[in-house]
């Protein structure tokens, strides 16, 4: 069984043996690992490299600046979410200081914040998709900035499993992984209108274009790894947002919580 319901809740399910691989953010390994867990959660391959999110504007800024979110709104997300913690690194990241320069509210549930920007609240808000191309489509708002570009590549999601199951059942793991591997190289052989069609069918409640659209700004972007190699560079620039977000207390070694075997053949074979 595989778990891809939140973080918070997939986590839950790989400890408990509910699930056997969770498909989440990996800052959730570096959460368990620290409060001591024995057999932890270690993950095997990375999915994608960039964060899926956008900063939205009310109005068409041709230039836009961090400096423009200065005395601003912005509808963020939770404290303590990667979504946020990610927005407030590249705010400090840009001379901009979260608590003084920019009013951050927190206070809206993770998916009205676009309904909530319809009715006028907010100068800006965060947005991952379909929400920042609906409002785009709607003439509500604007994309003006990307904050997967702008963070740099972190290992925004990833496939892990406790330490114990990929010791008692290599086989499984690189089955799975090569399984993700060859959708991979599907990804990245095919144009944004021929992954549109193929996957339309799964996200019925938008048309081809919005789709197409969608995936065409996550292609540019390479929100998506031509590999799964879960490489130690992003490892540690996790950590930094980690702990300049101050939900780190002391940094974990990537050599327990990540392993690349699986990933390298799996590259390997289908190459």
């Amino acid at each position: 069984m595989l778990s891809p319901f939140g973080a918070d809740k997939t986590m839950t399910a790989v400890l408990s043996n509910q699930a056997d691989i969770g498909f989440m953010g990996s800052e959730s390994s570096i959460y368990t690992y620290n409060e001591g867990a024995n057999d932890y959660v270690v993950n095997f391959a990375q999915l994608t490299q960039r964060a899926g999110n956008f900063l939205v504007s009310r109005e068409p800024i041709e230039d836009f600046s961090w400096e423009d979110l200065k005395g601003k709104s912005v509808l963020g997300g939770r404290k303590g979410g990667m979504p946020e913690m990610v927005f407030e690194y590249i705010l400090k990241q840009n001379g901009i200081d979260p608590q003084k320069d920019l009013a951050i509210d927190q206070s809206i549930d993770f998916g009205s914040t676009a309904a909530a920007f319809s009715g006028g609240q907010g100068d800006f808000t965060v947005e991952f998709e379909p929400g920042a191309t609906t409002l785009e489509s709607s003439g509500k708002g604007y994309v003006v900035a990307s904050l997967g570009k702008e963070s740099g590549y972190v290992p925004y999601t990833a496939f892990s499993a406790k330490k114990s199951y990929i010791e008692k059942h290599p086989d499984v793991i690189q089955s799975f992984t090569n399984a993700l591997q060859k959708g991979m190289d599907y990804v990245n052989s095919h144009t944004p209108e021929e992954i549109s069609k193929v996957i339309q069918p799964q996200f019925k409640e938008n048309d081809l274009d919005t789709i197409t659209t969608i995936v065409s700004r996550y292609y540019e972007q390479k929100t998506w790894k031509e590999d799964l190699i879960f490489n130690q560079d992003s490892f540690e620039l996790l950590q930094d947002i980690l702990e300049d977000a101050d939900e780190l207390d002391s940094r974990t070694p990537y050599g327990d919580l990540v392993t690349t075997e699986f990933a390298k053949k799996g590259r390997e074979i289908n190459f």
